[in-house]
């Protein structure tokens, strides 16, 4: 079973996210009749949109949970659509960190690389705003050899953090 780890932006505008959820299903489509895996840490934004697309081709959902706490550390708005996703997960690594900081979050991200056969990163080139961000996952994801498949809508300019 092929197993896609999915890393990106949080933090689309509406135009993005439907974007991305095209591109994404567009990728993933082959792979339905075959079966998948789509590994994620439903973070807002790229996780959740490409974990509904894994879901919605049938595909099986791994969810990687960073830190205790990691729910409350997302946006109140999204809670609701990451518990939905964590109850449709057929697996849930959660992994021994205390509390959801950068060192977890990429701790988390090296995990969801290694047990990938390729990533797709909701990525705009950029260099990360933060350790951990999606340039840095992008960067392991290459340096384990992982071939990574970059989506981002041509002239998009992400939000201000």
């Amino acid at each position: 079973m092929v197993v896609v780890g999915v890393t990106g932006h949080r933090g689309l505008t509406e135009n993005q996210a439907s974007y991305v959820a095209g591109q994404a299903r567009r990728l993933l489509a082959p792979l339905a009749d075959a079966g998948f895996a789509g590994i994620t840490c439903l973070a807002d934004g790229a996780d959740t949109i490409v974990a509904d697309v894994v879901l919605a081709l049938g595909g099986r959902l791994i969810s990687v949970i960073p830190a205790d706490g990691y729910r409350d550390f997302q946006p109140a708005a999204h809670r609701p659509d990451f518990d939905r996703l964590l109850r449709c997960s057929a697996e849930v690594r959660r992994q021994d960190r205390p509390t959801p900081d950068p060192t977890s979050l990429m701790a988390a991200s090296r995990v969801l690389v290694d047990d990938s056969d390729w990533i797709i990163a909701v990525w705009d080139g950029l260099p990360a705003r933060g350790s951990g961000g999606t340039a840095d996952v992008v960067d392991y994801a290459r340096l384990q050899r992982r071939p990574v498949r970059i989506i981002w809508p041509a002239g998009a300019v992400r939000r201000p953090a």
